[in-house]
């Protein structure tokens, strides 16, 4: 039972941040009338607060060592709930801003702690149901934002998006305090104040960067440079951590096989995967001529099928193993991202949801195989290290994706017919599922019995 209560309890978190991330989005012409703005203005708000992930996720490594995991977990709830109630009472662009970068900076802790808890508590034969269980609620978060945030925001008020944090962070911080046991791990190492710099400075700029292009509230050569500083100190810090003997990410972590390969398979996959979230309700409204509601409710079919998933990962784990698993899980997704390019306003609405439910089916299989995996070779004291370098290429692929796809969009409508239709979006997906179909590669690098230990796999080859 503890095996349970432990993620579902971290999967409160996951749940408030992944559905505040998504159900602003449909709140934003109410918004801006409200505040006295333009929509376009308030992409802003929203690079603010990838902005203050990108800054405050390496240091959370480190407070957790220092201070300890749970106390920072619970810390980072809290000042997400004060950064949600300011967002309902600003009044213009400049404080509403402010407090999506104060939301983020709970955000930012609240992920990578969450996953160093899950891995430090967990037993590894009980790491699958543990990740399982982890994400499970965090499924419903994204799907049910669009679709939420426009009932709010119609029936109630824009407000409201935001007063939904309130109870539901509250309940995480009780459970958190009664049920949930610490790392057991403490380490009270100075802090890397030039590392935290350069890591800021990299993460910030890249992701602000690839936002602005992507989301352009500012002309495009300011994401352009912008990415160019990130990655001037991304390598500012690869120089900074061979010099020190503490630096704030230990990047020896990925000397280990197993741990670099799922980094870079899953980079790439969710490079291509982020680009649907973006792309589908676009192709859905714009294309088709959805409502935004509807639209929401057509794409929420995929909860189902990667909630389905996890009741057959484990059985599934031990028949044939990590490697192959994956190897399903990256090809299958990528088939179908292709197959989305293919939707036309004719298409039957029973044929998308059907796609889209094999699709979240099986990149729940490839996203749960791969996080189960990654750790499980890391030595206990890289894991913080390991956990933050986790989220941050997580953050960094989604807003890859995101950027690619919409350089995609632009680019076609330039040198087409000057605006965004089907045919575009059909382009873009056929462009993002050949790049998911790179995931592929470094997995065929791992041994057909890596995992075992953890899936059970080899009781059943003998």
């Amino acid at each position: 039972m503890k095996n349970r209560i432990t993620p579902l309890i971290l999967a409160v978190a996951l749940f408030m941040e992944l559905m505040d991330v998504t159900i602003i989005s449909t709140a934003l012409p109410a918004i801006a009338a409200d505040i006295g703005t333009e929509p376009i203005a308030l992409k802003l708000a929203l690079a603010s607060y990838l902005v203050a992930l990108a800054i405050f996720i390496p240091l959370s490594g480190w407070a957790a060592d220092r201070f300890g995991a749970r106390n920072v977990f619970r810390i980072a709830i809290f000042v997400f709930m004060v950064g949600s109630i300011a967002c309902a009472f600003s009044d213009s662009l400049f404080t509403f801003v402010l407090s999506r970068f104060l939301q983020g900076m709970g955000g930012s802790m609240m992920t990578p702690i969450s996953r160093l808890i899950l891995i430090r508590n967990t037993p590894k034969k009980d790491l699958i149901n543990a990740w399982a269980w982890l994400t499970l609620p965090a499924l419903f978060g994204p799907l049910a934002g669009p679709p939420l945030g426009g009932f709010l925001t119609t029936y109630f008020s824009w407000q409201w998006i935001f007063y939904i944090n309130i109870p539901i962070g509250i309940i995480g911080i009780i459970l958190a305090s009664k049920y949930l046991g610490g790392t057991g791990f403490r380490e009270k190492r100075k802090l890397d104040w030039v590392g935290f710099l350069l890591c800021g400075t990299a993460f910030a700029g890249t992701i602000f960067g690839l936002s602005v292009v992507s989301l352009p509230a500012l002309p495009p050569v300011v994401g352009i440079v912008t990415t160019l500083v990130g990655i001037a100190a991304w390598y500012g810090y690869l120089a900074h951590a061979r010099r020190v003997p503490d630096p704030l990410l230990d990047l020896t972590v990925f000397d280990e096989h197993v741990f670099k390969t799922a980094m870079v398979s899953g980079a790439i996959f969710r490079v291509a995967s982020g680009a649907i979230p973006f792309l589908l309700p676009l192709m859905l409204q714009i294309g088709f001529g959805y409502t935004p509601f509807e639209s929401g409710m057509i794409a929420f079919i995929a909860a189902g099928g990667a909630i389905m998933m996890k009741f057959v990962l484990k059985p599934s784990l031990k028949a044939f193993g990590f490697r192959n698993l994956l190897l399903v899980g990256a090809f299958v997704p990528s088939v179908i991202a292709v197959m989305h390019g293919f939707f036309t306003a004719d298409t039957p609405i029973w044929i998308m949801m059907t796609i889209l439910f094999v699709g979240g089916f099986f990149r729940s299989m490839y996203f749960t195989s791969l996080n189960t995996l990654s750790f499980t070779e890391t030595p206990s004291e890289q894991t913080s290290s390991a956990t933050v370098i986790s989220s941050v290429t997580i953050q960094l692929a989604f807003a890859l994706g995101v950027a690619f796809a919409a350089i995609i969009l632009e680019l076609m409508a330039h040198f087409g017919t000057g605006e965004v239709g089907v045919r575009e979006m059909q382009i873009a997906f056929f462009v993002m599922a050949s790049i998911s179909f790179f995931a592929i590669g470094p997995l065929l690098k791992y041994n057909r019995n890596v995992g075992d230990d953890v899936s059970g796999h080899h009781t059943v080859a003998k």
